[in-house]
């Protein structure tokens, strides 16, 4: 089980195609599944991580020092490699670039233009912060426990969900059901209960697993714990199950190729594990120009 680093929040987010709840249900205050009219269509934006392998960077400008610019060498072995430190003749560095101009005044029209343009092409982005567990059976669906940081609205929202979370990391961002978008931040982790009990068996000792809710089979939605937050609060809670629903396809099918190149990455490395490799470092020393009294000598 991965640790879930709860405090990084406080500082600043088989196979059933499912698909959104369509019946109204009436919230308790103590637990209540709670389904959020929907008049704008949840979806993510951009592309889901898939695994696919990033196109190569382009190769480094290598940095050589001629030989008779080399005004000194010493060298130190350090974790199996070999630092080299070479003191070499001062290099002339180009001029610092000019400071940049005052900014406009606000009144300005021009510069009203211009921000109303940044404004139109970059709409306001509201985070959403999430820390979730994802609980896995061997002979049940898994279920989430999510914890939700409401930008600027105080106090935290738990829920429990029957979304497999691990789906939606792969979300950067997204539209919520009120058409505004989001984006998602979210810390997630994952929790085998099945082996998490024989391992307590193994030595004895029981396994007491959380309290989770029971859900109806289809779409996948939500039960709040405690007394459930207002309706602006839900919005994005409902958009995330109902792009789950609606994309439940792409998502997995996206985490499972990240799942099978987290894999063959951590066979590669084990099979080959990273060499460390020798290191040069350059320096010069620049002098001050002495100051004295009338000016600089």
């Amino acid at each position: 089980m991965k640790p879930l680093p709860v405090a990084l929040f406080v500082a600043l987010v088989g196979s059933l195609l499912v698909r959104s709840q369509d019946v109204p249900v009436a919230p308790t205050r103590e637990s209540a599944v709670v389904p959020v009219a929907t008049p704008t269509t949840a979806r993510s934006i951009g592309d889901i991580p898939d695994g696919t392998p990033p196109p190569p960077q382009p190769p480094k400008p290598v940095f050589v020092v001629p030989a008779r610019d080399i005004l000194s060498t010493t060298s130190q072995q350090q974790g199996g490699r070999t630092i080299t430190i070479q003191k070499i003749k001062p290099i002339a560095l180009p001029p610092p670039p000019e400071p940049a101009p005052p900014p406009l005044a606000a009144a300005d029209p021009a510069f009203q233009e211009r921000l109303a343009e940044f404004k139109e092409e970059h709409p306001k982005s509201d985070i959403v912060m999430l820390g979730a567990t994802v609980y896995r059976f061997k002979d049940s669906p898994p279920r989430t426990l999510v914890t939700y940081w409401p930008e600027g609205r105080g106090e935290c929202v738990t829920f429990w969900s029957s979304a497999d979370f691990a789906l939606i990391s792969g979300i950067f961002s997204f539209v919520a059901t009120d058409g505004e978008t989001r984006s998602l931040f979210m810390m997630w982790s994952s929790t085998e209960v099945d082996r998490l009990a024989d391992l307590f068996a193994a030595h004895g000792r029981e396994y007491d697993g959380p309290n989770i809710p029971n859900f109806p089979t289809g779409p996948a939605t939500f039960t709040i714990v405690g007394a459930p937050p207002d309706t602006e609060t839900l919005v994005p809670i409902q958009s995330l199950h109902d792009l789950y629903n609606s994309e439940y396809a792409h998502l997995k099918t996206a985490w499972e190729g990240r799942e099978r190149a987290r894999i063959e990455r951590e066979a590669y490395l084990k099979a080959n594990p990273p060499q460390p490799k020798n290191i040069v470092l350059n320096y010069w020393r620049t002098e001050k120009p002495a100051v004295v009294k009338g000016g600089t000598k």
